[in-house]
Parts: C-alpha cells; structure tokens; sequence
C-alpha cells in the first residue's frame, strides 16, 4: 500500500518504505545530531591595544547627548581627544547624529593639526556614525587608521567616556540648555577651560605639582613646565632642608606612554617616548554650531 503526502492542493504518492527498522532509527538520529551541530554564536571581536607615545598618534572621539529646552529635543556633542596629551583637538556641536557631518568634522580637525598619511589612529564606538561607510571613506583617503570598541564594552573607549563625564560634573551644567547658542557658549568656556587650565592627573598633574595643562603636552612644554617646577623645589630644599625628611623633592615624572587597553603583562616604562614634532593648535576652528 502506498501512502500520500499533500503539498499545498496537489497530492504526491510517496516511495515504498523497504528500510528496517534499525536503519530508520539511525537515520533518525543523524537527523537529530544535524540539527543541533552548530549552534547560533556571536561573533568573537578583537580588543583594541593601542598605544600612544606622543601627540596626534591616537586620538579618541565620541558623541554624546545634551538635553534641550523641551523634552525629547537634544543637541548632539561631537569631541576628539588626544589620548596622549588629553587636549581637545575639535568639537563640535549639532543638532542632529550625522555620518555627513562627523566626516566634516574628523577631516577639519586633521586639517587643522596637520596630520599625514599613516600618522594617526582614531578610535571610537560603534556607533551609527562611527561605522558609516561616508566616515570609513574618508579616513581611508586621509591614510588615518580606525579603531572600535567592542560591543557593550565601555572600557575600550575610556577617555571619551572620562572627558564627558567631567563636562557634565563641572559646576554651572545646567539640567537642560534653554537653547543652542546657550549650549555652545557653555562648551567654549568649558573646553577654554579643560585645555589651558585644567590640571589633568592623567598626564602627571596635580594643583600640588607643576603648571602642566594638556595644552602644554600637545605642544610640546612639557618637559619645560617640569624643569621650572624642579628650579622651584630645588631653591626650596636650599632654604629649608629639615622640611624634606627622606629624600629632595621631585615633581611627578611625565607619562612615557598611553595605552588604550593595554596587553596582559605590560610594563610603560618600557615605552620611551618619541622625539616628534608638536604643533600649536587652536580649538576654537572647528567649534562651530550646525
């Protein structure tokens, strides 16, 4: 007797079935296992390990949020950070995300600070503009180098996320800016501020230490700025030696080398940092409202 199986309105008789019963229940169980062979993985990403011994080598840019007047309206903060000497090398703030206008944005600011082919990494996360084909382009024809970070980890992308956080804890942010020109009259005094006046731990500064801004990193002042501040101890270990019980004092020595996600078992001091040249730069050509 054969036996009938319908696809759709169209009935198709089906073969004999001449098998035994123990080839059935083996083919049966490979039908199981093949199924069940290779299950739905995510794919695995790579931790980015960069490394920055001087300025415009790797630079950290991100976009962050600003709450307008009214609920629902946002002002949108796009920030590169120099992850070497913590200066602020553009900004920009929008009122919209935009591939169009972060490629505008990364290609003035490389202008401005005169980058050259195969200089410079910029990293960031993996955000709509950060992997839009218009931005990938662009940095292809610069010859700069891109980085991500991987999925739903902030520690790859620490110090856009630092740098933002200390925008929005500096006194005077307001819970909301009343409107554009209000928000951009804030970010000026703010990165006026984070440039030229903030003394930033991470590049060996203190209000205790020396007059180290990372607008002296970036341009190359640094090693001055510590030698001043070394006249300054020595003259006062002069006048006052039973001041200084263990030893003559030292200013805090300068970073050799940034990393962003260091590899297990790294050791900085073994970075020397490179000779290269330092460039003065004005932030204020790239801070524009769109």
């Amino acid at each position: 007797m054969r036996r009938c199986w319908t696809k759709g309105s169209i009935s198709v008789p089906s073969a004999p079935c001449t098998a035994s019963s123990q080839t059935i229940r083996k083919c049966g169980n490979d039908a199981i296992n093949s199924d069940s062979v290779s299950p739905l993985r995510h794919p695995q990403y790579q931790k980015p390990e960069l490394l920055a011994t001087g300025p415009n080598q790797v630079w950290s840019w991100d976009i962050t949020k600003l709450l307008g007047p009214e609920k629902w309206t946002y002002y949108y903060l796009y920030v590169i950070l120099d992850v070497f000497s913590r200066y602020v090398t553009g900004w920009m703030l929008a009122t919209r995300e935009s591939a169009d206008l972060a490629q505008r944005f990364l290609r003035e600011t490389a202008e401005k600070e005169q980058i050259l082919t195969d200089q410079l990494t910029i990293h960031s996360d993996r955000g709509p503009a950060m992997k839009s084909q218009t931005v990938a382009q662009l940095l292809a024809t610069l010859g700069i180098t891109k980085s991500h970070s991987r999925p739903h980890c902030s520690n790859d992308n620490p110090f856009s996320e630092s740098q933002f956080k200390t925008l929005k804890y500096r006194p005077g942010f307001p819970d909301r800016f009343v409107s554009q020109d209000a928000a951009l009259e804030f970010c000026r005094n703010f990165f006026r501020w984070y440039n030229e006046e903030h003394y930033h731990s991470g590049i060996g500064a203190n209000p205790t230490g020396f007059d180290l801004t990372p607008a002296k990193v970036h341009e190359g002042q640094a090693e001055q700025a510590r030698a001043n501040r070394q006249n300054v101890l020595n003259v006062a270990y002069a006048t006052h030696p039973e001041r200084f019980v263990r030893k003559p004092p030292e200013p805090p020595k300068l970073p050799a080398a940034v990393w962003i996600d260091p590899p297990a078992n790294n050791n900085d001091n073994d970075n020397q940092p490179t000779q290269s040249k330092r460039y003065t730069n004005s932030v204020t050509k790239v801070s524009q409202k769109y």
